[in-house]
């Protein structure tokens, strides 16, 4: 698994920004299919992540998603690799800090996204 984690990243990527609501972050992870995303400060810089965990225990604890904002319930500093970093190296740093979610950056920012499921994906296409 020497390729580059950018044969497998996702894109293009769906995002939210830091100021969104958190109905508005549901309603991108409802639309998208998608089981997490990346939350955006100007529309490059990832300052953390929301994932459908995250959200399922902001309602159990009654959370009002029409007032709280993605920055406030975020998991902040993601892991973030470089897009020529190799898929083995990813997957290691995803197993040993077990973490599901990775954000890809390049020259210009971030460039994509990569989840566990990714990886479950390439095992079974192939």
């Amino acid at each position: 698994m020497k390729q580059p984690i950018s044969t497998l990243m996702t894109q293009p990527i769906c995002s939210v920004d830091l100021d969104d609501t958190v109905a508005q972050v549901e309603e991108v992870l409802t639309r998208n299919k998608l089981s997490w995303v990346p939350v955006l400060q100007g529309g490059r810089l990832a300052i953390g992540v929301i994932s459908a965990t995250d959200l399922l225990q902001f309602h159990v604890q009654g959370g009002d998603g029409s007032t709280m904002r993605a920055w406030q319930l975020c998991t902040y500093k993601p892991i973030s690799v470089d897009e020529a970093t190799p898929l083995r190296d990813v997957a290691q740093a995803m197993v040993e800090q077990r973490i599901h979610h990775v954000v890809v950056t390049g020259p210009t920012g971030l460039v994509g996204v990569v989840s566990s499921l990714d990886f479950v994906r390439t095992f079974v296409d192939a």
